[in-house]
């Protein structure tokens, strides 16, 4: 029985205690009709519009396996280093639950189609640390309940409840880590980083848009706490679909300092699943937690066993995509920046923005500088995400050339991206509109620096005089009056030219 609820500081926590976590992860897969029918996986359909016999588990309707599913599970299983089953088998999961309408899952059990594999992920500071995968196996998603008339939206409460069966038999691919230990006061960033890393590698392998905000990818956080120094394993809390990264790192975090209070105050940490909230950062209690065998798991009757030829898994190996890593660590080196640089265009998401921008033309430095600069803080200001942003990576490009002909520098150059953004056109049509173009008429800049030496004799003496640093505060005034179109360096070489002074 559980004592307190009360945590403990997490620094307290880690000084008697070491975290073991286990994560599982379901992807919603993005085939077009479900795992075992024909019925569409559209989104946004009336509620139970996408239904048939099969999904609904009428009887005498058979299943037949989604082979798009299973190519993609493979995949799946390949790019996470797993070895894949010549031969396995769909199993049914027994329970009732509302959103259930077979009152069993189809999914896989002691047969998983994948097993056995790894994935590095790479830490804030740039430390990689493997996760090892104990399986990746299918199954089908359920329906969706709503619960109405209570106060949290959950069932308790509620008046009554809505059932929605167009998700129930929507593709799912599961995967289950083994006991990840050794992460000591990391292992929330741990988690953090394994779930992120595992949406690129889905992501890059397109069978998943994974976005965890829509469902289509979440995790379940798995956490005890052993004393420090000790083999066993403790008894462990299941937080059931997170579905944020911050929220994954948040969950795993509370969760240690929860145990750790329960445990130190003499307490038993009772085997549950419990649900995150997001406003608070805290989990609140479930139900208490089946074992395998409360699922009275048996071989599906109903389908064939599932027998990938070497050929097709080779083929399909063969044909993967670069991987996340692998490909963050090509560009690093390309464009030479440091792990922390590269960690820091990951968490502001510019990293696709500024593949493209390259990729339209741009150099990697000034791609780098743009969006990481200017367009990360207005993106901070309206509280968008880069990629939202009403600028595309042609148009920064052609903002980096503009810079490069001369045309623009980086002054003026702000401003267009500035009138971009509210939407006053291309970036040509801005400079057109708004007269931004430098100042590249000599007999113009000349007579600007005539203008300004003559207004500041004593500066223009200092000059003479060997104080070439000077020269700065004449620059700024034929800056002002061309209203900061002149080219800077230009300008500089002009004045110690009218006063026949050397730079050097």
């Amino acid at each position: 029985m559980t004592i307190t609820t009360d945590l403990v500081s997490y620094e307290d926590a880690l000084a008697s205690y070491d975290p073991v976590m286990g994560l599982e992860v379901h992807v919603e897969l993005g085939t077009k009709t479900k795992m075992f029918c024909g019925c569409s996986t559209a989104l946004g359909q009336d509620a139970n519009a996408q239904t048939c016999p099969v999904c609904l588990g009428l009887p005498g309707a058979l299943p037949v396996v989604n082979a798009t599913g299973v190519e993609s599970a493979i995949k799946i299983g390949l790019a996470l280093n797993c070895e894949i089953a010549e031969w396995c088998r769909f199993a049914r999961k027994n329970y009732f639950y509302p959103d259930m309408p077979k009152n069993f899952q189809t999914s896989q059990y002691d047969e998983p189609i994948a097993f056995n594999g790894y994935l590095d992920v790479q830490l804030e500071d740039g430390e990689t640390f493997r996760v090892e995968i104990e399986r990746a196996h299918m199954e089908e998603d359920t329906g969706k309940s709503t619960h109405v008339g209570g106060a949290t939206g959950r069932i308790h409460g509620a008046s009554h409840s809505l059932l929605d069966y167009n998700r129930a038999g929507i593709p799912l691919i599961e995967i289950v880590t083994k006991p990840i230990v050794g992460a000591g006061e990391r292992a929330p960033e741990v988690a953090k980083a394994y779930v992120r890393e595992l949406r690129e590698v889905i992501r890059a392998l397109g069978v998943s848009e994974a976005r965890m905000e829509m469902g289509q990818m979440r995790c379940d956080v798995n956490l005890s706490l052993r004393p420090n120094g000790t083999e066993k394993f403790g008894t462990r809390s299941e937080t059931k679909n997170v579905n944020s990264l911050r929220s994954v790192e948040r969950a795993a975090r509370f969760e240690i300092q929860r145990h750790a209070a329960v445990l130190s105050s003499g307490g038993t940490i009772v085997q549950e699943t419990r649900h995150f909230h997001e406003d608070t950062g805290s989990t609140t209690s479930g139900r208490v937690k089946e074992e395998a065998e409360d699922y009275r798991y048996f071989p599906e009757p109903d389908l064939v066993p599932v027998a990938p030829s070497r050929e097709w898994v080779e083929k399909l190996r063969a044909a993967l995509p670069e991987l996340p890593l692998v490909r963050r660590n090509r560009l690093r080196e390309e464009w030479g920046v440091s792990a922390t640089d590269m960690q820091a265009i990951l968490n502001a998401g510019a990293l696709e923005p500024i593949v493209a921008t390259i990729e339209a033309g741009a150099d990697a430095a000034s791609a780098r500088k743009w969006w990481m600069g200017e367009l990360a803080r207005s993106a901070n200001e309206s509280g968008k995400a880069l990629d939202e942003l009403a600028i595309t990576p042609q148009q920064v490009a052609r903002v980096t050339e503009l810079v490069a002909k001369g045309d623009l520098n980086d002054k003026l150059a702000r401003q267009v991206i500035e009138g971009v953004l509210a939407g006053e056109g291309t970036p040509d049509e801005v400079v057109d509109k708004r007269g931004l173009k430098v100042v590249s008429d000599e007999g113009a800049l000349t007579a600007a620096v005539d203008e300004a030496i003559a207004g500041n004799p004593a500066i223009a003496d200092k000059i003479r005089g060997g104080k070439v640093a000077a020269a700065g505060a004449l620059v700024g005034a034929v800056m002002k009056a061309t209203r900061g179109q002149a080219d800077a360096a230009r300008v500089k070489e002009l004045i110690l030219q009218k006063l026949g002074v050397s730079e050097g």
